[in-house]
Order: C-alpha cells, then structure tokens, then sequence
C-alpha cells in the first residue's frame, strides 16, 4: 500500500515538474517568435552601388524598409553618418541590405591597387612637379584639394591671383613620371623623379576647372581629409598678401 502510494506522488511530482517545463518553453517560443516578427528598419539597396564609391553619396541609391528581425543581417547600417570617410569595398547589388562590413577606408583600397572611378564621375590626369604634390606624399585613395594660381583670368584687379578651387577630390592614381635629369649611364645612382601624374575623379564643371588652370596657369595639390576644414577660400591676390 506505501509503496502504491509513494508511486502515485512520485507520478504526480514528475507530471507537474513537466507541465512546469513545458509551459517554459512554450513561453519561451513564443517569446523568441515575438522577436523575430518584429520589424526593424533596414537601408536597402536600390540601385547597383560601384565599388569605391564614397560613403557621402551613398544616399541615391538606397530606400529603407521595415522587415522582420530575424532577417535582418547582422552589422547593418543604421545611420549614414556612419560612412563617412570610407568607401564601397565591392558593387553592392540590388536587394542588399547596407551592413557595414562592405564599406573600407580609402587606403585600404588603395594598398590593394584599386580605387575605381566612382558612377558618374571622370578621370583626368594631370602632370605636376613632386612639390605640387606635398612632395610627392598623396596616393591613391587619398582625398585632396584643388589650388589654381593663374594671372589669364581678365577683369580682375592686381594679377595674377590664387584661389582653391576644388575640396576633398577623389584621387584614383597616382604614377611618377619622368626625370628632366641628362641619361646617366646604366650603373649611375637612380636620379629621384620631378613630375607626378595624378589621376583625380571630377564631375563635369569641376575637370573644366581642373583643365583651366593647368592650361592657363599652375595647380597645387594639398592633402585634405573629409574632416578637413574647408571655410575661408577666397581670391588672393598681391593686396591680400601685402596688405
């Protein structure tokens, strides 16, 4: 009789132990599918994004949408902000979500030999001296300003004149050029190179510019990195320097 007894109470313990456990998964499921349902947003890709594409324009090829959070891939993008400085690492395609894993500091890109021209944009190369070239210091990937000197433009007073142009310009090569140096024989010292070639990446008006001024005067190139300060550009002249 105890016997039947202790058993039945052992029954009972174990079923209520299992009802216990049972209805903690069930909440648990039904929490965890609760989560997953919920619907975060997302930036989606709209249109094909060519890799080395700066992050700052990123936005015309995006749209956002709210999908379910366990489709949500993980290092998403929540504010564009967020790619400032970088560039697309590969073409993002379509139908992608913007994580942050595709996007890359320029000089990452850069020491794999790759910057390509970003859509939209145009190469122009232009040859300058090593000193035009912060001494020959800017590489590919690189961001740089645009200075123009020239005494051609007419109707202004106290030629010639200064001004930068053009701020924070891609620079997609950059490729030494000959020496001026008479041909030395095959076992004299290497003569270190006088000319640059850089190859910028510039919309329309801007390689107008770019190409003015080297035809019709001479162009400096400094190093300006995206947090770089661009107020204060203005026309300088002999006045502004000799007050």
């Amino acid at each position: 009789m105890k016997t039947r007894l202790i058993g039945a109470i052992v029954a009972i313990v174990l079923a209520l132990c299992g009802t216990v456990v049972l209805t903690g998964y069930v909440k648990g499921a039904d929490a965890r599918a609760a989560e997953g349902a919920r619907l975060l947003p997302v930036y989606m890709v709209s249109a094909e994004i060519p890799a080395g594409t700066p992050g700052e324009q990123v936005a015309k090829f995006l749209t956002t949408k709210k999908i379910q959070a366990a489709a949500v891939v993980p290092g998403r993008i929540t504010k564009l902000a967020a790619l400032s400085g970088k560039v697309a690492d590969v073409d993002l395609k379509p139908g992608e979500q913007l994580i942050s894993s595709r996007w890359v500091d320029p000089a990452v890109r850069a020491a794999a030999g790759e910057v390509p021209l970003p859509k939209g944009m145009q190469a122009v190369t232009v040859a300058l001296r090593v000193e035009q070239v912060v001494g020959g210091a800017v590489r590919p990937g690189d961001s740089v300003g645009v200075v123009i000197s020239t005494d051609k433009k007419p109707g202004l007073p106290d030629n010639p004149y200064t001004i930068q142009s053009l701020h924070k310009v891609l620079v997609t090569a950059v490729q030494e050029g000959e020496t001026t140096a008479p041909a030395q024989a095959a076992d004299a010292p290497t003569q270190p190179v006088d000319t640059i070639m850089v190859t910028l990446a510039l919309t329309t008006p801007d390689v107008e510019k770019l190409v003015w001024g080297q035809e019709w005067g001479s162009v400096w190139l400094t190093l300006e990195p995206k947090d770089a300060d661009e107020k204060g550009a203005r026309i300088v002249n002999g006045k502004v320097v000799f007050p």
